[in-house]
């Protein structure tokens, strides 16, 4: 886990767990697998679950899992149907999984497991792209609603509302499918 890190107890967080299963439980693995994703999904404030398998010559499988705040995530983590099924994969492990926690906005720009970082410029174009056209068709979109809900268009309220949404696409919406689709590009110098 992330040494040091403060993560707000309401904050959305990115859990990435690396196994490294055994050659000759591969199989074994993906059932346990099919067995814990769903008991994941099942927990309070469960947002997601990506598995990334080993691809080239690693043998790491990258499990994301995406919740609405720590505490749900710590309470997912901590509980009784995930001690019972760590205790069973781990006779399959070459060694104690890892995990490390961030929040999403960190997450956007730091892929699991990798020495790549995204140069600072790159960053600034991916966000500035995502960013620039929802800061123009979100407030038109709101319109609307402003327009029937006087109380809506109070400057300092219709801009929090507005940020509002346009921070909660970026985390959950539109960055971790932005970000995959221009990684070959992102993550080279």
């Amino acid at each position: 886990m992330t040494a040091g890190m403060i993560i707000k107890a309401d904050s959305a967080v990115t859990t990435i767990i690396v196994q490294r299963p055994l050659r000759q439980q591969i199989q074994a693995y993906e059932n346990w697998l099919t067995e814990i994703v769903p008991l994941a999904q099942q927990a309070a404030g469960h947002r997601g679950v990506n598995v990334i398998r080993p691809h080239g010559q690693s043998d790491e499988y990258t499990i994301v899992l995406h919740f609405d705040s720590e505490v749900n995530l710590r309470n997912w983590l901590d509980s009784s149907n995930r001690k019972r099924m760590i205790e069973k994969v781990r006779p399959m492990l070459n060694e104690d999984e890892k995990i490390d926690i961030k929040t999403g906005l960190e997450f956007w720009f730091t892929p699991p497991q990798s020495p790549k970082k995204a140069p600072p410029y790159k960053q600034f174009l991916v966000t500035l792209s995502a960013i620039f056209p929802l800061s123009y068709f979100i407030p038109q979109l709101l319109a609307p609603a402003v327009q029937e809900v006087p109380f809506l268009s109070i400057p300092l309220l219709k801009s929090f509302l507005t940020s509002s949404i346009i921070v909660a696409l970026m985390t959950f919406v539109i960055m971790p499918r932005y970000v995959r689709l221009v990684a070959k590009w992102l993550y080279t110098p």
